[in-house]
């Protein structure tokens, strides 16, 4: 690709809109987001709130922690945190600063504060609407699409900012560009001056947390376990690393992450098993890098077919993207990715989405093995065909049956998914 090629700095758009930091679960700190703006725009500390959200964005808040809330699970606990604690300028990171005080204050404002929940009524995957009151006045914010898509802003009726909430308008750059070998040129182009910092920070921040899993006693300890019973092989580190990570950020660690496609799971999978290989090859940081514009490029590529929720669990594309990774480490060529990703997806695209919590560290581990297993496949002159199961003739092909099966496949299975959650 040369570097005059839109598609050059479309790209390097898209890393930036996606490579971005935030406190926890997503989805919980867009409640947090939306409540701190709703409470800025009111003026004053609600009385009265009340969050309507999509079933996607309630299952993905149930079941886990909320960052700087003193182990508070639960959409009234992130709404509590935005709204007495938030810096709603700092977006996915609202919450990242909160003193004792103000924990003991998110405590107290929960106990004495009416704050209901609601099933949004909306087509929409990823809808929130949170209205606030105070006597006479009233807020209110409604994000979409995204954790941070900010459609509307009302305040007394008065709508101050306003954006037709349309499922083509979300503000990103077009990603329908967008290909397996597209990726691979630009990865192998790219000027890594241009990309270098983004990267940096990921590899800073997810290797950080990924530390502090194995290090700490989080959820079910699935990182920290799987060394225990199988050795500490470069295959074994990636898988747990990358699992430790997640263990830490579902059950309240309060370190910073580095998103991919609204996630920080998929963040964490697209980014450590490929930095672990990186360094065990010791194949030097460009070379690193540029295996890391790979994966995340292959992570949003997949995931911008599927949406950004879905019953389809979203660390598989993740995994799936690291293996293509670790491929571009040990190999570079076309034919390794590509066999890569479609051996790999072949395997765990059947893995549903459940929500947010500790056992999305076993599914990272599984979506990563898969990942490596596709590879060493590919090396092993092995693959599987067009006509095995969801598998199409073609790397972009089998991507679109993919995404088609947790876009449109899985719908019903996510509304069921919702309803065992939610019974009694």
């Amino acid at each position: 690709m040369e570097r005059n090629d839109p598609h050059y700095e479309a790209c390097i758009r898209v890393l930036e809109e996606e490579l971005l930091p935030a406190m926890g679960c997503t989805e919980p700190i867009a409640i947090a987001y939306a409540a701190a703006v709703a409470r800025e725009v009111l003026g004053a500390l609600p009385e009265h709130v009340v969050i309507e959200a999509s079933g996607n964005v309630i299952k993905n808040v149930k079941s886990v922690i909320v960052p700087h809330t003193g182990h508070l699970k639960g959409i009234p606990a992130a709404a509590a945190a935005g709204i007495v604690a938030g810096v709603a300028s700092r977006q996915l990171e609202v919450i990242a600063q909160v003193s004792p005080q103000q924990q003991r204050e998110i405590q107290a404002y929960l106990e004495r504060t009416p704050i209901q929940v609601k099933l949004a009524d909306s087509p929409l995957v990823f809808d929130i609407i949170v209205t606030v009151r105070q006597g006479e006045d009233w807020a209110r914010v409604h994000i979409n699409k995204y954790h941070t898509h900010i459609v509307t802003v009302e305040k007394n009726g008065q709508v101050l900012q306003a954006e037709q909430p349309q499922e083509s308008s979300d503000g990103l750059t077009d990603r329908s560009f967008l290909s397996v070998r597209l990726i691979l040129d630009f990865a192998s182009c790219v000027e890594l001056d241009r990309v270098r910092p983004l990267l940096e920070r990921q590899v800073e921040y997810n290797m950080a947390i990924a530390e502090e899993g194995l290090r700490g006693d989080y959820g079910a300890n699935i990182g920290s376990t799987l060394l225990k019973y199988n050795g500490d092989s470069v295959r074994t580190r990636a898988k747990a690393w990358a699992a430790a990570g997640s263990d830490a950020r579902m059950n309240g660690c309060e370190l910073p992450v580095i998103i991919n496609s609204g996630s920080g799971n998929q963040g964490i999978t697209a980014c450590v098993p490929v930095v672990v290989y990186a360094r065990e090859i010791r194949c030097g940081e460009d070379r690193m890098y540029r295996a890391l514009v790979l994966s995340n490029l292959l992570a949003i590529h997949q995931k911008t077919r599927i949406g950004r929720l879905s019953a389809y669990c979203g660390v598989v594309t993740a995994g799936t993207a690291a293996g293509c990774g670790i491929a571009y480490l040990l190999d570079g060529s076309y034919e390794a990715v590509k066999h890569t990703l479609v051996n790999s997806l072949a395997v765990v695209s059947g893995i549903i989405c459940d929500g947010a919590k500790a056992s999305c560290a076993a599914k990272i581990l599984s979506a990563v093995e898969s990942g490596i297993f596709g590879y060493e496949m590919y090396c092993n002159g092995q693959q599987f065909y067009g006509g095995d199961g969801i598998v199409k003739d073609g790397v972009e092909e089998s991507i679109i049956s993919v995404g088609q099966l947790g876009r449109e496949g899985m719908r019903e299975t996510d509304r069921e998914i919702l309803r065992i959650m939610t019974e009694d």
